[in-house]
């Protein structure tokens, strides 16, 4: 049975009915790994908080499958092509979502969020946000909460020795994004998502004109994070080539000076923000949120 994507309206109808939500561009949110679109957690919150400070905003969040276990299972285990040909799909269904809206990419939904934003051009995104996003990659051990533990240690065995072989990027998620430093050549290569976003593999020009329309690319990095490795992917850096203790900034990567992505053009042109919170891993107050993401970027 083909898995279908649905857009999740995480508010009351009625909100809708009876608010004015016009003025107020749209805001469309992906959720991380092991979690659901409409977890009462980290992404349940925000739309709970985002629904209290702009009401009648049209507020949607992506989910991937017909209920809660499909979603946070579908995280895991259904290719990220699938899910933003998916995510494009409905979007582009969406009358309310027509003439744009903001994308807010929590952990790994951040750099979907991106691929959505480069391969979909029914995507009008306005400001994209990027909460712990992984967008160099990771290569390291990532923790999983009790809900997910079992399913946390077949990925981690399974990425350790295997990550790049065809099945294991089919078959898992987090292996597209399995980014690994001392075989960039390897990497390039097998990886089936993130070297293609990056335009690693060939230069997709498409990928660079959709991704510059966005007005503003905002990326958060954690500073106390523990589940992600390199921290510095937050920010769009890693680990120099050939090693995996040094550290280099987007600005010192090739990424960057070769321009593969516009992303040198767009920080010229202040579009790319990089903001930084304490705390673990997608933890922060919501006053911090209020005053760094909300009122500059989204409540308009």
């Amino acid at each position: 049975m083909t898995t279908t994507i649905y857009i999740v309206l995480c508010l009351s109808f009625l909100n809708f009915v009876l608010c004015e939500h016009d003025s107020i561009t749209p805001i469309v949110l992906w959720h991380g790994m092991g979690e659901s679109s409409c977890f009462p957690f980290v992404t349940g919150i925000l739309i709970e908080n985002l629904n209290a400070s702009l009401p009648g905003a049209h507020i949607v969040s992506i989910r991937i499958g017909n209920n809660i276990e499909e979603d946070v299972k579908n995280s895991f285990f259904k290719h990220p092509d699938e899910q933003i040909q998916e995510a494009c799909a409905a979007i582009a269904a969406d009358p309310l979502l027509q003439n744009g809206f903001n994308a807010i990419g929590l952990s790994q939904g951040a750099q979907f969020m991106r691929g959505l934003v480069q391969r979909c051009p029914q995507a009008k995104v306005k400001n994209l946000i990027s909460l712990a996003g992984q967008h160099q990659g990771v290569y390291g051990i990532f923790h999983c909460g009790p809900l997910t533990e079992k399913m946390c240690d077949f990925i981690r065995r399974s990425l350790n020795h295997a990550a790049y072989k065809p099945e294991i990027q089919k078959m898992i998620v987090q292996a597209t994004f399995w980014h690994d430093p001392l075989n960039e050549q390897i990497y390039r290569d097998h990886s089936t998502f993130l070297s293609d976003i990056n335009n690693e593999k060939v230069l997709n020009t498409e990928y660079i004109h959709n991704l510059q329309a966005v007005e503003n690319f905002v990326m958060v990095k954690f500073e106390n994070d523990s589940m992600i490795v390199p921290l510095e992917t937050e920010w769009f850096g890693f680990y120099k080539p050939g090693q995996s203790v040094e550290t280099e900034s987007l600005q010192e990567s090739d990424l960057y000076i070769d321009d593969r992505l516009g992303l040198q053009k767009m920080d010229k042109q202040s579009k790319l923000h990089f903001l930084s919170v304490e705390g673990d891993h997608l933890m922060f107050e919501w006053t911090w949120f209020e005053e760094n993401i909300l009122k500059p970027f989204l409540k308009s």
